[in-house]
């Protein structure tokens, strides 16, 4: 039983790599065939449909995220931590990331009501995130790091857009060499 739960992780990493690189739509089911090694029978048994994939897909993308910037908030002071997740999603981009877009915004702008669903699991995603920047930015006032006139929420908000601009801009532009400063001057003007 074991086996058969690491196997079906292993499909949902890679999916979620597939659908991050290509969008929803622009993924078939050959695509994911191909890329998760399972038969459609085998796909349709175990997440009953492309939908049903995708939302795997999207819960395993959001909980990577949080997971990474819950390790980095036990390891530094809370607005480092923030900083450094920012700067490693936005920055260091590494190869196991096949789009510079977040892959839930890049879903916001891709899906419409027809989608209603997975539009709004990626919207809770996004929230879920947003959320956890917000205890952060409240542990970094705690802490002293950023006034306690602040609003952490708005903050938070804040940040989010940020993110979302600064990856959608590296996109743009092709990587700017500017985005670590953009990021530096996003954490300097909430001090």
């Amino acid at each position: 039983m074991k086996a058969q739960r690491h196997d079906r992780q292993d499909a949902i990493q890679r999916a979620t790599q597939l659908f991050w690189e290509k969008g929803f739509h622009a993924t078939s089911m050959r695509n994911i065939q191909e890329h998760i090694d399972l038969r459609p029978g085998s796909i349709y048994a175990s997440f009953g449909s492309k939908e049903g994939l995708f939302k795997e897909a999207l819960d395993c993308y959001a909980q990577s995220s949080l997971e990474r910037l819950a390790t980095l908030a036990e390891s530094m002071p809370a607005l480092e931590a923030l900083k450094t997740f920012m700067l490693d999603v936005v920055c260091r981009k590494t190869g196991d990331s096949p789009s510079d877009m977040c892959m839930l915004a890049k879903t916001v702008a891709e899906l419409t009501e027809e989608n209603a669903q997975l539009l709004e699991a990626a919207k809770g995603h996004l929230k879920r995130i947003e959320d956890a920047f917000a205890q952060l930015l409240v542990k970094a006032q705690q802490e002293g790091q950023i006034s306690k006139d602040k609003d952490p929420q708005h903050l938070a908000k804040t940040l989010q857009i940020q993110l979302m601009g600064l990856r959608a801009y590296a996109r743009a532009s092709g990587g700017s060499t500017q985005l670590q400063a953009f990021v530096e001057e996003t954490f300097a003007n909430m001090q």
